[in-house]
């Protein structure tokens, strides 16, 4: 299960790759460490992320749709409100088991990239998830801290 999971989301990611619009490639640090890549499309922006959870034997995969709310004049650079909703699917190595979670996630965030290709933001990302006959909701108020190269 987990090499369809990685599958599916090398897929998710070359084929946002293969867009001419403007891009992110970093880490997002939150419920754990997450490889996150950002494709911008019009007025809104695409995110997904690979990552591994605060359990040390789980990962998942996420792929949020965030509309830009606004994007305020304070300073050089770019600011950016955003938010928007996802899905998500995790595999959790639990009692010898590989336990396959699906579910639904949030996001809200401020975005603020440099005059230099560098993006930080800061979000909460809840999220509910199902598997395994229960519900799983230890990431209901997952903050993070963002760090990408803008390209």
């Amino acid at each position: 299960m987990k090499k369809v999971i990685l599958v599916l989301a090398a897929v998710l990611c070359f084929g946002a790759l293969a867009g001419a619009q403007p891009k992110a490639l970093g880490i997002r640090f939150g419920w754990g460490v997450d490889l996150s890549y950002e494709h911008y499309a019009g007025n809104d922006f695409l995110e997904f992320e690979l990552g591994l959870d605060g359990y040390n034997d789980a990962f998942h995969v996420d792929g949020i749709y965030n509309f830009i709310i606004a994007e305020p004049d304070w300073t050089a650079g770019s600011w950016e409100f955003y938010g928007g909703p996802g899905v998500s699917v995790a595999v959790w190595n639990h009692n010898d088991a590989n336990n396959v979670y699906a579910g639904i996630l949030g996001n809200l965030g401020l975005g603020y990239t440099f005059n230099i290709p560098l993006q930080l933001s800061l979000d909460i990302r809840p999220r509910i998830m199902l598997g395994d006959g229960r519900i799983w909701d230890d990431g209901v108020f997952s903050f993070g801290l963002g760090v990408r190269y803008a390209f």
